[in-house]
């Protein structure tokens, strides 16, 4: 389980400490998938970012498993079962798809598990592995890379930063099929998709301005939209 207590999060823009997040309190259970939403500015990609490590909290406490990993650095926390995804993926120049699935999962894959990776994220092993990670694939391409990376990489908690960003409508669904096996894992997604947010078991909506709401996901869809609050609840489709 990881739970965050009173975390706060602040940053300096011309000369005048901006606050991102406040007196955050909230539980992610192991074998569930909590998805979370909100407006622009509420915090949504800085709270993943704290969880990894890639940001440290101003004030507050992070622990996994009963573990205070406050302080503790992105390599312990990749070293101990956490894995990310970000909205916007990293390039890695040099590097073809297949060395850095090797690197993910640190060992030298075969060949066909190699490709396993790829065709749970719908791309054609035979035209990707030898392929360079650099400007001659799309945007769509390297998040279905990133994604398998991921999968290549494992772990026990799973971190996404708007996963359906630059995805067409039918990997759309196997991004669906992908969360929905990481379902014995502590699976954190930050989106705004309807159907995203129906697979998850538990629904955080940040709010800037307010304390984070965690609830149930039917609970909390059906009160997203009794408040007729703007967040994109389209049924699925990218926007």
């Amino acid at each position: 389980m990881i739970e965050l207590k009173n975390i706060c999060y602040s940053v300096i823009e011309d000369g005048k400490e901006k606050q991102i997040l406040k007196d955050i309190n909230l539980q992610f259970e192991e074998n569930t998938i909590t998805a979370i939403t909100g407006h622009n500015g509420s915090g949504k990609s800085t709270l993943i970012k704290l969880l990894m490590a890639i940001a440290s909290p101003s004030s507050g406490k992070i622990f996994y498993n009963g573990k205070d990993i406050t302080n503790l650095d992105t390599s312990y926390r990749a070293n101990n079962g956490f894995t990310i995804a970000f909205q916007q993926p990293v390039k890695f120049k040099g590097l073809t798809v297949k060395d850095l699935i090797n690197v993910a999962s640190r060992k030298n894959n075969k060949v066909k598990d190699a490709c396993q990776y790829l065709a749970e994220v719908g791309l054609c092993a035979r035209n990707y592995l030898d392929r360079p990670l650099d400007d001659t694939l799309s945007g769509g391409e390297l998040k279905r890379i990133e994604l398998a990376i991921a999968l290549a990489k494992g772990g026990e908690v799973f971190l996404f930063d708007e996963p359906e960003a630059g995805i067409d409508l039918w990997s759309f669904e196997g991004l669906i099929s992908i969360f929905q096996k990481l379902k014995n894992k502590t699976v954190i997604i930050v989106s705004h998709q309807r159907k995203i947010l129906e697979i998850a078991d538990n629904i955080v909506i940040l709010n800037a301005n307010d304390s984070p709401i965690q609830g149930k996901a039917k609970t909390m869809i059906k009160q997203l939209e009794s408040k007729n609050i703007c967040y994109k609840l389209s049924g699925g489709k990218n926007e």
